[in-house]
């Protein structure tokens, strides 16, 4: 009977010993999960930007909006949603129109970001280089 309580008290700290080695790796893959949601829902918002406004370019207006009305368009839709972690990065958006702005011609918005994460990917990144993220948006002009 002795024995059977010794081993048990026995088996308790293997169990606080196998936790505390697995503890750290299951955090990180939490973390890591936590991470690239940021990064998709940052990606997402980065493309509704692009095509908010594609959008609020090409509609039929007089006078058309300008290069930096739509880049204005996209700052504003992207400062207001995407998610960052203390460190806020403004995008990049480039308008072309260099085909014109009239009926059928192309306009043309890429909006690009960089993403340094939030724990694991702050940590990451350091290895690896941030990750930019970049959306383009075409829409012909009405």
């Amino acid at each position: 009977m002795k024995r059977l309580a010794a081993l048990a008290k026995r088996d308790e700290g293997v169990v606080a010993l196998e936790f505390a080695l697995v503890f750290p790796f299951l955090m990180m893959v939490l973390f890591g999960i936590v991470d690239v949601s940021l990064l998709l829902c940052d990606k997402a918002v980065i493309t509704n930007a692009s095509r908010e406004a594609a959008r609020a370019g090409v509609v039929v207006r007089v006078p058309p909006l300008t290069a930096a009305q739509i880049t204005t368009v996209a700052l504003n839709y992207a400062q207001n949603s995407l998610i960052t972690g203390g460190t806020a990065t403004t995008p990049t958006v480039t308008v072309n129109q260099s085909s014109g702005t009239s009926s059928g011609n192309p306009l043309t918005v890429t909006v690009s970001y960089t993403y340094e994460g939030l724990v694991v990917g702050s940590a990451l990144s350091v290895l690896t280089g941030p990750v930019t993220l970049s959306a383009t948006t075409v829409m012909n002009y009405e």
